[in-house]
């Protein structure tokens, strides 16, 4: 019975040894894809690997497979971003040229009111033409992870944008310390308030508030009066050249201000929820880590 009990421990702790070490890679993998899957940025998941030694046996080829598959998909998403950012810029050339053109073309006193505004439409036209690059380059930057932070309070921030002439914007500001890039927390508070003043009723309000939780988020939320969206048609808001009920060509913005929201916040490892309130508007609330 002795010898029965010690050879059945031996071979429970050596079955269990043989186990881990044949399981060991497989932990590693599934490690490295959930770190990936969880990655609030993409940049920074999609240049993990999972690099995994050993013999060449059927896990060491997936392993490499999965890796050779970040790869690609890191050089594809690097490609567009990169793609993105070159042609807003070679973009902005011609923009300038053709609105000092017409400028000078509009100086003269002998342009005819055709001419004038056949002038002044084109400069309408150039001008969002110019946004919208300006906003493809801010989208391309935000949806990075940003590597670079500062101490930013967005209670100053939300003192800063929060004013307007169309509707009534209500604040309360309260501290709200995170690290961050200040050019982006500042756009992202901007945008929101924006977007809550352009998509409003008349005599409406824009409600602006911050402060720091008891969890450990900073939280930024913009409540607004404005027409009834349903709750379905939310989420489609944070895409790209997408409004409610509007032509993606009408309207002063360019159609990415919420997009840009949403990748800055994923910048910042934020969480970002938004949704419709019964009586019509929004209620957009950012959530970003607190400094410290």
């Amino acid at each position: 019975m002795v010898a029965l009990i010690v050879v059945s421990a031996a071979a429970i702790a050596l079955g269990w040894l043989i186990a881990g070490r044949m399981l060991q890679p497989l932990h590693q993998i599934t490690a490295t894809a959930r770190r990936i899957a969880e990655s609030p940025a993409a940049d920074r998941g999609l240049q993990e690997r999972i690099a995994l030694h050993g013999p060449n046996d059927e896990l060491k080829q997936l392993a490499d497979t999965f890796d050779l598959m970040l790869s690609r998909l890191d050089q594809s998403l690097d490609a567009q971003r990169r793609f993105i950012a070159n042609a807003s810029h070679e973009l902005r050339t011609p923009l300038t040229l053709n609105r000092t053109l017409l400028e000078v073309a509009l100086e003269p006193e002998t342009a005819s009111p055709e001419v004038r505004q056949l002038g002044s439409t084109l400069l309408a036209i150039n001008d969002r033409h110019g946004r919208l690059i300006d906003g493809l380059l801010l989208l391309a930057r935000s949806d990075r992870e940003v590597t670079e932070r500062s101490y930013v309070d967005l209670a100053d921030i939300v003192d800063h944008v929060a004013v307007a002439d169309v509707v009534q914007v209500r604040t309360e500001p309260a501290e709200a310390a995170v690290l961050g890039d200040p050019v982006l927390l500042e756009r992202l508070v901007q945008n929101l308030v924006e977007n809550g003043i352009r998509h409003n009723v008349p005599d409406g309000w824009v409600q602006v508030t911050s402060r720091t939780r008891p969890d450990g988020w900073v939280e930024l939320r913009v409540a607004n009066s404005g027409p009834v969206v349903p709750r379905y048609e939310v989420p489609g808001l944070f895409e790209p050249f997408r409004r409610y009920r509007t032509d993606r060509l009408a309207g002063p913005g360019a159609g990415l201000g919420l997009s840009i929201v949403r990748a800055v916040v994923g910048a910042h490892r934020g969480r970002l929820q938004a949704d419709a309130r019964d009586e019509g508007g929004l209620v957009i609330t950012v959530l970003l880590p607190a400094a410290g």
